[in-house]
């Protein structure tokens, strides 16, 4: 996962995801980026909540990730909710068209950040939660809370 350290810059995550899918495995993927995408990217505008990525062929593309025209871009600037091609190797391809083929499985970008210089993206491997997944998440997570309470409350004495 991509965390925010000496050469990582964060620009967009995508917080609902995690909330609304089990995520198996993730990727870091390259992105195929115009100029106007990339300046654009790095003042920070990205929009994740509809993205998802697809198999055509034997290649990956992002879809409906929205990243704003730039600013002080002239006519040729870019298509906000064009596809976008990931770069990956040709194994990990492979594996994730294997795997996304199987029923119920998607592709989702959890977050898009710089790295070295380069635009990249993490994209999961992912099923959605049903509406009980959830509930269940949310009970443990508020009796962890409670515990977390109780301990801190007892320590104080």
């Amino acid at each position: 996962m991509a965390r925010e350290g000496n050469n990582v810059k964060m620009v967009a995550r995508n917080r609902r995801a995690r909330h609304d899918f089990f995520i198996e495995d993730t990727y870091e993927a390259g992105m195929v980026l115009q100029g106007t995408e990339v300046k654009s990217l790095r003042n920070g505008a990205c929009s994740l909540g509809e993205a998802f990525a697809r198999h055509r062929g034997d290649e990956l593309y992002l879809y409906d990730m929205h990243i704003p025209p730039y600013e002080q871009g002239n006519i040729l600037n870019h298509e906000p909710k064009r596809p976008r091609k990931l770069l990956l190797h040709r194994r990990e391809i492979g594996r994730i068209i294997s795997r996304c083929s199987q029923r119920g499985y998607t592709l989702i970008p959890l977050s898009v950040y710089f790295k070295g210089g380069h635009a990249k993206v993490e994209i999961g491997l992912a099923r959605r939660r049903k509406r009980w997944d959830k509930r269940e998440k949310k009970q443990a997570e508020q009796r962890r809370k409670e515990a977390r309470t109780e301990l801190d409350r007892r320590s104080r004495r």
